[in-house]
């Protein structure tokens, strides 16, 4: 499990690499997708309308207060691909068990946070009155099982980085059937409405938890874990935070940004919240798809620069965009020819809400893979430890954008179509401008690593 993926000399074979590696990554992304996937499909179908808009105007808050503290993750991951590419297994070590001793804190913080604070804030985020105790009840319910989703996401996030993509799929593959039952069981037989999907997806979390520490403490690769060793090491928590801070600030801001899109969109009413809900969620298993892209490009880099092979990290990149061009081309053909049957799965009986998914549906899902490609480039920029560097300019290119052009744009031109353009546009300009950093930053790493090879010659010569 705890391989070099970066072991050709020659740094060919990433294109096979890259695709091998992402695929669990995509599968996975895709189970995770069916949490929400399954919620939205089980309460539109048995509890109808309003329950549907009550789930789905939650994603944005959810993502907002969990997307801050999950971005340590990849700064867990990030230090543990470093590790690798290094050989330095004991810095991996001490990263594995200083990160789960901060996932367990932290989710416990989350939890009571979210359960506290989410009613209010979907009060702020001009929730219609005939959805908001629904989505109240949903999103406390959801909110309790932080720790579970936040030990598993820092947990899978590390496995990943040591190059075992596959086992977080299995994992997901089983709480994910959990997950579907359950939402089934709950809502369908008992009538429990929106808490019965909450209550079947703080299950699952805890399942898959479950499952990804029993491995952790049987395996015995570098990432082998005993509760004996638990504890914080101050310089692994630091690198983990100097990395995963901005990461999570960068998801959070991405977060606040949609919280205002989405009050927005509030501002239509219940008719358009659920087909936006509806073509959202959809739209979710594309970015998964294309997000394993970042996971590889985050991977392939960070252990290219414990390795200090800053050569190879042009090849990476180039290859990750390659291959999120091919999926994009079979993606965006599926998507387009069974349009109807997609969207139907869950607004079977409005047309109105229907035909306000599509609206949405057709502006966002042929470019969608340019979120993808400025995935890439973020995860390249963090994989390379300039987390900073990738915060700052999403903050401007996507999360100030896309509130400028609300404040602005969108009060000449109010409607929905209006808001969702902003979300291509801002992919574009971030993307070109991370890219531009990026390769500024493999320029001064490599000229160093020249440097300091002119250095060694020269002191044996003396």
């Amino acid at each position: 499990m705890d391989k070099a993926l970066i072991s050709d000399k020659d740094g060919k074979g990433y294109f096979k690499k890259i695709l091998l590696f992402s695929i669990p990554l995509m599968l996975t992304g895709l189970l995770q997708s069916l949490y929400s996937a399954a919620d939205l499909v089980v309460v539109g179908r048995f509890d109808g309308e309003l329950a549907l808009a009550a789930v789905g105007s939650t994603g944005s808050l959810t993502n907002l207060i969990l997307g801050l503290f999950m971005g340590l993750a990849v700064g867990a991951g990030v230090c543990v691909a470093h590790g690798i590419g290094a050989k330095r297994y004991d810095d991996v070590q001490k990263t594995l068990h200083t990160a789960v001793a901060t996932a367990l804190i932290l989710g416990v913080f989350i939890g009571i946070v979210g359960y506290i604070l989410a009613p209010q804030m979907l009060r702020l985020m001009d929730t219609p009155d005939d959805v908001i105790d629904m989505a109240s009840t949903y999103i406390r319910i959801i909110f309790l099982g932080a720790p579970a989703a936040v030990l598993y996401n820092y947990c899978a996030s590390m496995l990943r980085s040591a190059g075992d993509s596959k086992r977080p799929l299995i994992f997901l593959a089983v709480s994910g059937v959990v997950n579907v039952i359950l939402n089934i069981v709950l809502v369908a037989g008992f009538h429990m409405g929106v808490a019965g999907v909450a209550i079947g997806t703080i299950a699952s979390q805890l399942v898959s938890a479950v499952l990804v520490m029993v491995y952790l403490v049987k395996t015995k690769s570098v990432l082998h874990f005993s509760v004996k060793n638990l504890r914080i090491h101050k310089d692994k928590l630091i690198k983990i935070l100097k990395i995963g801070i901005p990461s999570g600030i960068q998801g959070s801001l991405f977060s606040f940004a949609n919280v205002i899109i989405q009050s927005s969109i509030n501002s239509f009413g219940s008719t358009v919240m659920s087909g936006s809900s509806a073509s959202a969620n959809i739209e979710g298993f594309y970015y998964v798809a294309y997000n394993s892209f970042y996971h590889a490009a985050l991977t392939f880099v960070g252990q290219c620069v414990g390795a200090k092979r800053f050569g190879d990290i042009k090849k990476i990149v180039l290859y990750s965009i390659a291959n999120n061009l091919i999926f994009a081309a079979v993606l965006i053909t599926v998507g387009l020819v069974f349009k109807d049957a997609l969207l139907g799965l869950y607004v079977p009986d409005s047309p109105e809400a229907m035909a306000a998914a599509s609206q949405r549906y057709m502006v966002l899902i042929i470019p969608y893979f340019l979120c993808g490609i400025m995935e890439i480039a973020s995860g390249t920029l963090r994989g390379m430890g300039r987390s900073m560097t990738s915060a700052i300019i999403s903050l401007v290119g996507a999360c100030l954008f896309r509130v400028v052009w609300i404040s602005t744009v969108f009060e000449y031109i109010r409607t929905p179509e209006c808001i969702y353009i902003s979300f291509p546009i801002s992919w574009v300009l971030t993307a070109a401008v991370s890219f531009i950093f990026a390769a500024i930053a493999v320029k001064k790493e490599m000229r160093l690593q020249k440097m300091y090879s002119l250095e060694r010659v020269s002191q044996k010569i003396i």
